[in-house]
């Protein structure tokens, strides 16, 4: 599948500020510290719908990672998944009458565009779970053949892992049991299914149903993956055995990275396969998390076509910090929209305060787990001297312009 097209990212001058990230796992700020070129999985999206803000704010998250990695000097593969089969793809398309493929080409061509626009850099891998399925069916069938998936006894010729098979399944997510059932409920786990050794196993392999897409797939026969599994095998397949960071929205904590990891480490025999598991809050409109279901969606398309500046929405999500639930408002929207404006003007100022001490700044605050708050604070009290008529700097404003382009993705 391929991905978005690229832009340049200006070099900066200088050493980048290694990055240190909040790990859900062990719930605190560490270090990461990749040994050789710097490894991200990050989950993208179930293309049946347009690419919201919710979507756009953790891409841009992780967007920021790999900008960090980059400007320290690190190599960075980063692979990122397309969920283009799965429930709710298929439901969508039942219920508008279109064809399940169609949809999800449309969906996964529009989000390319949006992440184009609010120019993040591209995957070095970007993959859809059907053209990995012929890998997931091989992995699939080793959990078998190792005891540590089952079939179900039912005719449906449906898989699930075994989730004593991984000892220490809860670790990423730190949940407690009672905690972990209702979430596995709600997000696309079946803990009611009759047959199952326990509520929590997740599903590995469906089998062929009635009027659904499927896929041959050896001793398994035909059918089409779960989910937590289809992420397990693009990582390990393109990532290798441990990766540097496994990233998505913090609702993707539980179940999916936690099942997602425990395949991994079953199959590896390697824990924990992700140095840091990093989480980014939700976006929410009128105090209310935006999903499909509220039907309080924004839409980063929409957005594009009324004429919005991509940077300004850029800027918006960059204004609170990444692990924070927050609120889309038309206050922070026209407060990014004067932001730019103030910067744009900053950026062509005669001249404006040590640009190297700018960038020092921006660095460090988005050093320390991504706090971009503290990189735009910076930023604005550089733009207010220069724009002030402070400072003898000549090379500074293309320094700030260059600054922000290269950490924060935001082009002046």
């Amino acid at each position: 599948m391929d991905s978005w097209t690229g832009h340049e990212v200006p070099r900066l001058p200088g050493s980048g500020v290694p990055l240190a990230l909040y790990d859900s796992a062990r719930q605190g700020v560490h270090p990461t510290d990749p040994v050789g070129p710097a490894t991200m999985y990050v989950c993208g999206i179930t293309p049946y719908d347009a690419t919201h803000l919710g979507h756009a704010a953790t891409m841009i998250t992780f967007d920021l990672v790999q900008r960090m990695w980059r400007d320290a000097g690190r190599p960075v593969t980063y692979v990122q998944n397309v969920t283009d089969i799965d429930d709710p793809l298929l439901e969508r398309a039942a219920r508008d009458g279109e064809d399940w493929v169609v949809l999800a080409m449309r969906e996964t061509a529009l989000f390319r565009e949006d992440m184009e626009a609010l120019r993040l850099i591209p995957p070095a891998h970007y993959v859809g779970a059907v053209e990995s399925i012929p890998e997931i069916v091989e992995k699939v069938q080793l959990l078998l053949k190792e005891g540590a998936a089952y079939r179900l006894e039912d005719g449906t010729g449906d898989v699930y892992f075994d989730i004593t098979a991984a000892p220490r399944f809860g670790y990423e997510s730190n949940l407690t049991r009672e905690q972990m059932l209702p979430l596995f409920a709600e997000r696309g786990g079946d803990p009611q299914r009759a047959g199952k050794r326990d509520p929590l196993d997740p599903l590995l392999w469906r089998g062929a149903r009635p009027d659904e897409p499927s896929w041959p797939g050896g001793d398994l026969g035909v059918g089409r993956p779960g989910w937590h599994i289809e992420c397990t095998v693009i990582a390990l397949n393109l990532l290798g055995e441990r990766i540097d960071v496994q990233g998505g929205g913090n609702d993707l904590l539980f179940p999916h990275h936690e099942c997602s990891a425990a395949h991994a480490e079953r199959l590896t025999g390697q824990a924990p396969f992700a140095g840091h598991y990093v989480h980014a809050g939700m976006i929410g409109l009128d105090g209310e998390k935006m999903s499909k279901s509220k039907g309080n969606l924004v839409f980063v398309s929409r957005l594009r076509g009324d004429k919005v500046d991509p940077m300004a929405i850029r800027l918006a999500l960059l204004a609170g910090h990444y692990r924070t639930d927050r609120a889309w408002t038309r206050e922070l929207f026209d407060a990014a929209v004067e932001r730019l404006a103030r910067w744009r003007a900053a950026a062509s100022a005669a001249t404006g305060p040590d640009g190297a001490l700018l960038l020092d700044a921006v660095r460090r605050r988005l050093a320390a787990d991504l706090d971009t708050p503290g990189a735009l604070a910076a930023a604005d009290r550089w733009a207010q001297e220069a724009l002030a008529g402070t400072g003898t700097d000549a090379a500074a404003p293309a320094l700030f312009a260059d600054t922000v382009d290269a950490l924060l993705g935001v082009k002046l």
